[in-house]
């Protein structure tokens, strides 16, 4: 019994291969009870039965073994649920007969209110406030629900039955096969599912509307949500109909299952989940209102829905044999929604905004904190942490790295073959890496070992010197600190002119490239971009000639909007990483005042807060020059585009109107402040005025947030009016994200308590958490008072970790660091260890930042001269 303890993985002497699984949640007690029968083959000689259980109680008198040709029955000696492991332990007088046999058990559960395992969540029904039943499994939480092999390599076919109240939906991953009514309860069956991990198994029950529509090969589709709200799922709708026949042709494989179900479940911790024919949501991330969601809330819908259908095949067809492997699952998701929202959505130009998935990958490799692509699971608690910027973001990206080397069709040719050759079963990563290396003949599994392997990433930097380009790769830090690591890197650079693209494979420390044909030193707009596009993951330094020429091609316009992204990104990471100074950083902003391109602006927007941040810790006394700097940047576009919309205008305008208008708003602009504060009251007066649309109203109400006080708090009572009076969830999160960012401490100690509050669904808190930089310490001291409460609302799934992040990061202290160790030092745990570690780090590389921004020469005058430039 001892043996099977503290092992991170079942032991594999008995295999499931199909569960009968019968269910009976009561939602008005908030508990279930259920009975499950197992195929089983045992095939080592044994006489225990080890698999996992975790928050049931198991009936023992329930718990038997059948053999398949006895008509012997094996009853176990004992029934041992080991909470710690989460796992049952069946311990058999004998050994059992090797061959197939019948497991059966019957247990008991409570639905919880955590949002893991099978769950309760909240809605209201003409006034009344209800119980649905969820599930979300993903990574390991189906042992809440049954008795089950619960790891991705234990695949087998489900056949579920419930029993529920007979006014309420029941969905499952597969279509009812019978409805029986017996009163007030109903029992539905579903059609046996196709072999699958129990992390994709799933069901609901509630009341609901839905909408319908079949693919042309006749898949039948559904978005639900709760009754009143159907027209809110038709655009998801239609997007998900025109994905799955989409990747149909992209992977060569039809969609597996006889129908997709997406829900919109009001209580839900991540964004979706990709249940295996039944697809769960976030209300935010499913339902697309015409009137009141803004138009970034129709590209979330978007690019989510066709990332949870690429898991139908990505995911649920062949899945990852072990959690090791997830990055997987959600990279590979990750770039194929871009993909597919590329093809049905060609005027958003997506894959510019894929940059923001790049950076957000890049920003968190370059701690030392980081981790591989690939990192050793141990334990089920260690999972729920790399649902994090590596797995997807990182991993997306070195996936179109890498289909950007290898190109489309290659690729393409050789994913389907991987897809054909491993459905219905597991895979891992050198399964993929040797499908494309067969199908393209490159050294593939060499190249991204280098990617997967290994944390962080390199930092490319060139010279011009005699004709020649000097590359040299090191590892990059944020901190600023060396690195030993060595990549092979897809190099891509253009001299000049987009017509003269030259690549190769830099696989050692440095290299030397002849470029003849580059135009002589006199010519300015000889310029030399590196990682063209930005496909590949890694930064650029240049020299300061090289950079000067640049910046020189940004002001002229010679570069495209992905080129001019990467070229400030990667002077942002530089001047972290004290590389550059602050003075060669902000001449490089300058030369943006005329961008119009909505990702670039984006990221300069998200730039500028970052820096305004640091520099006030810095230098407090140039802030008024610093944000008058920043006000001139966006003069340019917000002239352009007003506070109304013109007709027909770009979906990616309608995006940029709200960023531009908000950062204006954060830089206490005047105009800005009380041209918001007009539209505002109009609002307040008519919510249908068309003066404040959605695209606008984060503007909105972040510039009224601007004005208040403690004693002069009109408008916060107001959004919190808006806020109660709504019942679209995007625009509860639109409200709770415009509050934080008020100077005044009062106020943001009240926002942090209403965060708490049972106004506000504990999915959302994180929202409030975004505090102005005046608020810092409010949040801190807030967060210590509350850690007990938030432990226990939190504790136990990865949202716990956005409150460490977002309240410790944004410190720039040596003391700080301590304080916050001090704290921590009786409180960790392993849920949030990694988390505290990278934010510990962010607050010594903010520190060290504002160390250098104190002793650099010359600032003040240089953010003068560029305060007051005209142009």
């Amino acid at each position: 019994m001892e043996n099977f303890k503290g092992q991170p993985r079942l032991p594999k002497f008995a295999v499931p291969k199909r569960y009968d699984l019968q269910l009976k949640p009561d939602l008005s007690a908030c508990k279930f009870a259920g009975s499950v029968s197992i195929d089983v083959d045992i095939v080592a000689e044994t006489r225990f039965i080890v698999l996992n259980a975790a928050e049931l109680s198991i009936n023992p008198g329930s718990v038997s073994f059948s053999p398949r040709n006895s008509s012997k029955v094996f009853d176990p000696k004992k029934v041992e649920l080991v909470e710690e492991d989460e796992i049952l332990v069946l311990d058999f007088a004998e050994a059992l007969p090797l061959g197939l046999g019948v497991l059966a058990i019957g247990f008991e559960g409570i639905l919880n209110d955590r949002m893991k395992g099978f769950y309760r969540s909240t809605y209201e029904h003409n006034g009344e406030k209800k119980n649905m039943a969820v599930t979300q499994f993903e990574p390991a939480d189906a042992r809440r629900s049954f008795p089950c092999w619960d790891e991705p390599s234990f695949k087998a076919k489900f056949k579920i039955t419930l029993d529920v109240p007979s006014e309420l939906v029941a969905l499952s991953n597969m279509p009812v096969i019978e409805e029986k009514v017996n009163g007030p309860l109903k029992t539905v069956s579903y059609q046996e599912s196709p072999i699958m991990s129990t992390y994709l198994v799933a069901y609901v029950v509630g009341l609901f509307d839905y909408v319908e529509d079949h693919t042309s090969d006749g898949i039948k589709v559904r978005v639900y949500c709760q009754v009143g709200k159907a027209n809110q799922g038709e655009f998801a709708l239609k997007v998900a109909v025109r994905t799955l026949e989409l990747y149909k042709d992209y992977f060569a494989v039809p969609y597996p299952l006889p129908k997709l179900d997406m829900i919109a479940i009001p209580d839900f911790a991540a964004g979706a989940m990709e249940n295996y024919g039944l697809v769960t949501y976030r209300e935010t991330a499913l339902l697309y209102d015409e009137q009141h969601s803004a138009a970034a809330n129709k590209q979330r819908v978007a690019t989510v829905v066709a990332h949870e259908l690429a898991h139908q095949w990505f995911g649920n067809l062949v899945t990852m044999e072990w959690w090791t492997h997830l990055w997987l699952n959600e990279g590979f998701a990750t770039w194929v929604s871009y993909l597919a929202t590329d093809s049905i959505f060609p005027e958003w130009r997506i894959w510019t905004q894929f940059l923001d998935e790049l950076t957000d990958g890049l920003r968190l490799d370059g701690l030392a904190e980081s981790h591989p692509i690939e990192v050793e699971i141990n334990h089920a608690a260690e999972i729920d942490e790399i649902f994090d910027a590596i797995s997807y973001r990182k991993g997306a990206s070195v996936i179109r790295m890498l289909q950007s080397y290898l190109g489309a069709e290659c690729f393409q040719r050789s994913l389907a073959s991987y897809i054909k050759k491993h459905a219905y079963s597991n895979a891992k990563t050198e399964d993929l890496w040797a499908a494309l290396e067969e199908g393209s003949g490159e050294p593939v599994t060499k190249l991204m070992n280098t990617w997967t392997k290994q944390k962080g990433y390199p930092v490319v930097s060139v010279k011009f010197k005699d004709q020649k380009l000097e590359f040299e790769q090191s590892q990059f830090f944020s901190s600023g600190s060396l690195g030993d690591g060595q990549w092979i890197v897809p190099i891509t650079f253009c001299c000049g002119s987009y017509d003269k693209k030259k690549s190769f494979l830099l696989q050692t420390k440095s290299e030397n490239y002849d470029v003849k044909e580059f135009a002589s030193d006199s010519n300015k707009s000889a310029w030399i971009k590196l990682n063209v596009d930005q496909t590949g993951f890694y930064r650029v330094k240049y020299d300061e000639e090289l950079a000067a020429r640049l910046r020189y091609a940004i002001e002229n316009k010679y570069l495209t909007p992905t080129d001019r992204f990467g070229i400030l990104d990667d002077s942002f990471a530089l001047c972290m990483a004290r590389q550059l100074p602050l003075t060669s950083l902000l001449t490089l902003m300058g030369a943006y005042r005329e961008e119009l391109d909505y990702t670039v602006l984006s990221n300069l927007i998200s730039i500028t807060y970052k820096v305004g941040r640091i520099a006030a810790d810095a230098r407090p006394e140039l802030m008024d020059n610093i944000n008058q700097f920043f006000i001139n940047i966006f003069q340019y576009s917000a002239e352009k585009l007003g506070w109304d919309a013109t007709q027909g205008e770009s979906h990616l305008d309608s995006m940029l109107r709200g960023e531009i208008l908000t950062a204006l708003a954060m830089l206490g602009d005047k105009e800005t402040l009380s041209e918001a504060s007009r539209r505002f009251d109009a609002f307040l007066k008519d919510r249908n005025t068309p003066l404040l649309p959605p695209d606008t109203r984060k503007a909105a109400y972040v510039a009224v947030m601007q004005t208040v006080t403690s004693s002069n708090r009109a408008g916060f009572d107001s959004l919190l009016k808006v806020y109660r009076e709504t019942d679209l969830s995007q625009e509860k999160i639109r409200i709770l994200g415009s509050l934080p960012s008020c100077p005044d401490q009062g106020i943001i100690r009240e926002v942090l308590k209403f965060s708490l509050s049972p106004e506000v669904r504990s999915q959302d808190a994180m929202y409030a958490l975004a505090v102005s930089k005046e608020g810092r310490e409010v949040a801190w001291t807030w967060f210590k008072e509350n850690w007990d409460l938030i432990l226990k609302t939190y504790g136990s799934g990865f949202l716990i970790t956005r409150f460490v992040s977002a309240v410790v990061s944004p410190f720039a202290s040596f003391e700080k660091v301590k304080e916050v160790e001090e704290f921590f030092a009786n409180r960790s745990m392993p849920s949030i260890a990694r988390t505290l570690k990278q934010s510990l780090e962010r607050v010594n590389i903010n520190a060290n930042w504002v160390k250098s921004i104190q002793a650099e020469q010359n600032l003040g005058e240089a953010i003068q001269e560029l305060a007051y430039r005209k142009y």
